[in-house]
């Protein structure tokens, strides 16, 4: 797989997937029990947006640059925007942190985090940026396999299913990924993030995961422009399996922020399945 994350760290999908996982995150760990969350894409963890990949791409720019100097963003994206200030003393935006960075950050004593990273120089960086945390651990492995296999059968779950999207198998893998964690343990969440290209593709997806699924679902659409162009990505969505139903407002307005600040004649609409 030729995807490489550094060219697109910090752009408008990150940021509406990173402020509606912290979102998450925060209702999750405001309880007393353990949490265990499962990445099952994780990247390498922490983005250098001066690096010649996130330069070359200028989506860093278009994106978290712009989040940052924004004064009408919605509370929604507080915890993200301080996040991001903390990481760089609070100054220019140099650094932008994935998933592995924002999760292990928020992670109590009695919490674990497993982060797998199939590809063996990202999960090199990743095992050095989470090395020495406690309950935390990065495994080279499939992330689809691991989610199930490691899904504990109690307490609260989180699974994030973030894939690069370049296996024409992804989308049937995760609708199985969603189903296995599902059957292990009924009380698990899961949050998938997917492109937004077409229509068509995106429907296909969604009534599989209805059928497979057996839980209901949030869906998050971000149409950063007209769905007219299958070739071009024309925004994101997210899917939250189990999850709260008070998610919604929150992802209202991520999404549509995201879309009508951000966007081309964008729009963002949140729908249950």
């Amino acid at each position: 797989m030729n995807y490489r994350h550094a060219f697109h760290a910090g752009n408008f999908a990150d940021l509406v997937k990173h402020a509606a996982l912290l979102q998450l995150l925060g209702r999750m760990t405001a309880g007393a029990g353990p949490l265990a969350v499962i990445d099952t894409h994780a990247g390498r963890g922490l983005y250098d947006l001066a690096g010649p990949e996130a330069r070359k791409s200028g989506e860093a720019d278009a994106g978290i640059v712009r989040l940052m100097a924004a004064r009408d963003a919605p509370a929604a994206f507080a915890p993200l925007v301080e996040a991001v200030k903390a990481l760089n003393g609070g100054g220019p935006v140099r650094r932008y942190p994935g998933s592995p960075w924002l999760i292990a950050e928020r992670m109590r004593a009695q919490d674990s985090y497993l982060a797998c990273e199939l590809r063996a120089e990202e999960h090199a960086a990743l095992r050095d940026l989470l090395k020495g945390r406690p309950n935390v651990s990065a495994l080279c492995a499939d992330g689809y396999a691991m989610a199930v296999e490691r899904c504990p059968r109690q307490g609260a779950v989180l699974v994030l299913i973030d894939p690069p999207f370049e296996r024409a198998d992804d989308y049937a893998r995760i609708v199985a990924t969603v189903a296995g964690v599902r059957r292990k343990n009924p009380l698990a969440q899961l949050l998938v993030w997917l492109p937004l290209k077409d229509l068509e593709t995106f429907d296909a997806f969604l009534r599989d995961l209805e059928d497979g699924a057996q839980a209901p679902a949030l869906v998050a659409e971000t149409r950063m422009r007209p769905l007219t162009d299958p070739m071009k990505m024309n925004g994101c969505a997210l899917v939250l399996v189990g999850g709260p139903e008070e998610m919604a407002p929150t992802l209202e307005a991520i999404c549509g922020w995201t879309a009508q600040t951000l966007g081309d004649r964008g729009a963002g609409r949140v729908h249950r399945i």
